[in-house]
């Protein structure tokens, strides 16, 4: 028999990209561990540090449309280094920035990069791949992110602590002039060419019902998620009875779960499409309803901590590649833009969920059920898009 060939080895370009999702990853998120010496230094109340994080998500909804639809005739390669170019000028302002108003000028800055990096890299990483890796391409570009909660944050967090704030954003500034020299170096111009559609065209395949959906589906599919990790520190020292030193390490183990679940994901969605949509949507509401029983048990927490990381990244490249699918085409770029701002919809749309939850006579207690609820919701939408395939298979060329 002949020997088989040895699976082909990740093209570097694709990793390049990965580290360009973990810059951005980790500007995300770092604020959260530097809010006290923001506060401090600043002179501002600690809720008025946490709405730099309100300000970034609202640049990724805006910047996510704007930017797609005005680097939509420049080659993509052109586009990802402009958008690290910016990244990192603005994670350089944020190091620089002397009082409130411009540290959250900068923050907004920086977050227009966001959502077209992840939109436009993902088109770039399913070009770097056989027909067959698509999906796992995607997850592989969004590991990056999944090691920024997992590693850059943490690492932000113990610089800010150390030798300031500022430090943090320094660093932060530096991966992303590192990721703007790879990028350069290993994404091949020939993977990364745009297309010449017009405004028109991208917004008609933006308009088409089964985008609508994809959208739809991300946004309440990741809502839920957000309804309880919003909410996970009070969770754990209040419900559960850890100490608030013990939510570091546990936040650890969702990190962990988060990379295991991302290339699971891709994995899952290669095979089937589909299916993956209703197995990890599916999981993640199981997950989502049953920590209701264990909140009170600090090693079953933990444990569903984890699993709760897998099963919710898991659906993230299904997610990414079923809006890829259905906006062939000109329709794309944006879409795919727009995908990564549903996902910051649905974090801003599960917090406040979470918020009323948490106000109300439920209490923390009540949060996984609302959680599983939202999530039920988004595989209900998930189940009537499915539906629509057989009656519009006809008009969908097999490009994706």
């Amino acid at each position: 028999m002949a020997a088989q060939k040895p699976p082909p080895s990740l093209p570097l370009g694709l990793l390049a990209l990965t580290a360009g999702s973990f810059g951005i990853g980790t500007t995300e998120f770092v604020i959260m561990g530097l809010l006290l010496q923001v506060s401090a230094d600043l002179g501002v109340s600690i809720a008025s540090a946490g709405l730099l994080i309100s300000g970034y998500a609202l640049g990724v909804a805006v910047g996510a449309p704007v930017l797609t639809l005005a680097t939509r005739k420049l080659p993509r390669k052109t586009v990802l280094l402009a958008l690290m170019a910016i990244f990192t000028l603005g994670n350089l302002a944020c190091a620089l920035a002397p009082d409130y108003a411009s540290l959250m000028a900068a923050r907004v800055i920086t977050s227009l990069a966001h959502g077209t990096f992840f939109g436009v890299g993902s088109i770039v990483a399913t070009g770097l791949v056989a027909p067959e890796r698509k999906a796992s391409a995607i997850a592989i570009m969004f590991s990056g992110l999944s090691l920024a909660t997992l590693l850059g944050v943490p690492a932000g967090a113990w610089l800010g602590l150390h030798y300031g704030w500022r430090a943090t954003f320094w660093g932060v500034a530096l991966i992303g002039l590192l990721a703007f020299l790879v990028l350069a170096v290993f994404v091949p111009r020939s993977a990364a060419e745009n297309g010449n559609g017009s405004i028109r065209q991208e917004l008609a395949g933006l308009a088409r019902p089964q985008v609508m959906l994809g959208l739809l589906m991300t946004v309440f599919g990741f809502a839920g998620v957000f309804a309880i990790f919003t909410y996970i520190q009070p969770i754990l020292t209040r419900l559960t009875g850890f100490s608030e030193a013990a939510v570091s390490p546990i936040l650890l183990v969702f990190g962990g779960g988060i990379f295991i679940g991302n290339l699971l994901g891709g994995r899952l969605a290669d095979r089937g499409l589909r299916m993956s949509l209703l197995v990890t949507l599916g999981a993640t509401a199981l997950v989502l309803g049953a920590m209701g029983f264990v909140l009170h048990s600090p090693v079953a927490t933990v444990l569903f901590v984890g699993l709760l990381g897998i099963a919710s990244f898991a659906t993230v490249a299904p997610l990414q590649m079923r809006v890829l699918q259905q906006a062939h085409g000109a329709g794309q770029n944006l879409a795919a833009s727009l995908n990564i701002g549903a996902f910051n919809v649905g974090n801003a749309l599960g917090a406040w969920l979470g918020g009323l939850v948490v106000s109300s006579s439920f209490g923390l207690g009540g949060l996984s059920w609302l959680a599983a609820l939202i999530t039920v919701a988004g595989i209900a939408v998930t189940l009537y898009s499915l539906s629509r395939d057989k009656t519009e298979l006809q008009a969908i060329p097999a490009t994706c």
